[in-house]
């Protein structure tokens, strides 16, 4: 997608489905924590964000490929409790799970930081972006003075946003904003009320084209390159790390391998998704995953490593908006898990 994977709003503000087994190598149990090197199955719970859509295909294509099972992993995918990803990742329920820059360092600014961190990036980029009307002549964020927004009412949200219209000098201030019904963002704009909303460019953008009317898209990168953070990203228990280094790289190597192929084969990885969950949309699905391919490594040579000079950043950001208390800086992620 890129995402558009759900809009970001949906990932941040909204309560999530409970857990509930997706899909899984093998019969579903309690993580192991045993090492590859010793012959025994290793039972690993990997949480998604959301329901399952082109964002986790290299998930799915490890799965069905058989990845995973070339690494002893006994691997079950799961939907996310109601307080979210990371939760269940700090909690121990899941050891890996999908997450977001932004949501990661509210996580670890916290009083009681979570236990958690981040080992990989999805998509190489930030592809969200606002979706709006083309007869709300939406071109740059300044044009949003005067406009109706739909908002989640989380102040990470809310920060970019002004943000992004400040530097291309409009007035945030002039926004007007209401409530997310929750609905996805074209039955929003179509129910005459919002002008704009936020959105994953891979996904609503492909719905968007699936309608017979026009859209404009503004992508947040072009306001500014702090805003080009990390998300989605695959965030990892911290103790399973320290205590299961193999099992994780392991994992790793194979959920690489998962998204390589995706790159590579974008149809035959969306149909390896449709298999796995079939309600999803064929035509918005394959039209998503070919986006995808050139979104998530973009550039680099390896698909999943983190640059350091734009994860720092928008931590920076986060902090001088008031947005965390603590000055992460460049912690909370590694690439040491990552195939060399």
């Amino acid at each position: 997608m890129k995402k558009r994977l759900l809009a970001v709003g949906l990932a941040l503000g909204l309560a999530l489905t409970g857990c509930g087994q997706t899909g899984t190598t093998g019969d579903s149990g309690n993580a192991s924590t045993n090492d590859p090197s010793s012959g025994g199955s290793n039972k690993i719970s990997f949480v998604l964000d959301w329901t399952p859509n082109t964002n986790h295909t290299g998930v799915y294509v490890a799965l069905a490929k058989g990845y995973f099972a070339e690494e002893n992993l006994e691997v079950e995918i799961i939907q996310p409790p109601e307080d979210g990803a990371i939760a269940a990742v700090a909690s121990g329920q899941a050891q890996f799970g999908v997450s977001f820059q932004e949501t990661l360092g509210v996580a670890l600014a916290a009083e009681n930081p979570a236990p958690v961190t981040a080992v990989a990036t999805i998509i190489d980029h930030n592809t969200s972006g606002i979706l709006s009307k083309q007869s709300a002549e939406i071109e740059t964020f300044s044009d949003l003075e005067g406009k109706t927004y739909a908002t989640w009412g989380w102040d990470v949200e809310q920060a970019i946003l002004k943000f992004a219209m400040e530097s291309e000098g409009g007035d945030f201030s002039q926004l007007k904003m209401v409530p997310h019904s929750g609905a996805d963002a074209i039955s929003i704009l179509k129910s005459g009320d919002v002008d704009a909303v936020w959105v994953y460019e891979a996904w609503d953008n492909v719905m968007a084209d699936m309608e017979e009317e026009v859209y404009n898209y503004v992508p947040f990168v072009q306001a500014n390159p702090v805003l080009d953070f990390y998300t989605p990203i695959i965030v990892a228990n911290n103790d399973f790390l320290t205590n299961n280094s193999d099992t994780a790289k392991a994992f790793m190597r194979a959920v690489s391998k998962g998204y390589e192929y995706a790159i590579e084969n974008p149809e035959e990885a969306a149909e390896i998704l449709l298999a796995a969950v079939p309600e999803l949309d064929r035509e918005l699905v394959v039209e998503s995953q070919a986006i995808l391919a050139a979104y998530y490594k973009a550039e680099k040579d390896h698909w999943g490593t983190i640059d350091v000079s734009r994860w720092e950043p928008f931590y920076d950001f986060m902090y001088g908006n008031g947005l965390i208390d603590v000055q992460l800086g460049a912690s909370g992620f590694t690439n040491d898990y990552l195939p060399n």
